[in-house]
């Protein structure tokens, strides 16, 4: 099982970026893909999160900012990130949940300068 992300980087704020994370190697039916950030001294969080049927929900603090999507044939799911802020510097990590159990993706750096 693989989860390739890409798409971090560094950006002011203000910025935008796109984080991009394919699943393959999954054979139990995707029920959710989604990203979780964990900033530095901070416990991982949810950022956004949607199911097969395309239902979302987002952290409080994204709203109206990011945009979660996916694309169920190439089992990619993407987060685009506008008007990033400062507070949003962290590891972004992709997660797969499947009935049995749930994947993680290998995280992705996210650097938003003030």
């Amino acid at each position: 099982v693989q989860l390739q992300a890409s798409g971090g980087g560094l950006v002011q704020a203000g910025g935008s970026l796109r984080l991009s994370c394919a699943a393959s190697g999954i054979i139990f039916t995707i029920n959710a893909m989604g990203w979780y950030r964990q900033a530095p001294g901070e416990q991982r969080e949810l950022v956004a999160r949607v199911t097969t049927g395309g239902n979302t929900n987002y952290a409080d603090s994204v709203k109206g900012r990011f945009t979660i999507s996916r694309d169920n044939a190439k089992k990619t799911v993407y987060l685009q990130m506008d008007s990033l802020k400062p507070e949003d510097t962290a590891v972004y990590y992709c997660n797969v949940q499947t009935l049995p159990r749930g994947y993680w993706g290998q995280g992705t750096l996210v650097t938003v300068s003030s």
